[in-house]
């Protein structure tokens, strides 16, 4: 698996996870989720991603958006 795919399938697990934890607990986890899609928006144009660095650093094999 590449960088840009382990990134899209950890954004997709926290979303879904962060919409079950605000269903069952509370509300404010809603939060994590529009923290998740701000930082896919702006790696949409900036081409940084946190967690693309730490994958690089890691040795993962790049992908082409990352």
């Amino acid at each position: 698996m590449n960088i840009d795919r382990i990134v899209l399938a950890f954004a997709g697990v926290v979303i879904l996870l962060s919409v079950v934890l605000s269903h069952y607990h509370h509300p404010y986890w809603l939060f994590l989720t529009a923290f998740v899609g701000l930082n896919l928006l702006q790696s949409a144009f900036t081409g940084f991603c946190p967690l693309a660095t730490i994958l690089k650093k890691m040795g993962r094999q790049s992908g082409s958006a990352f």
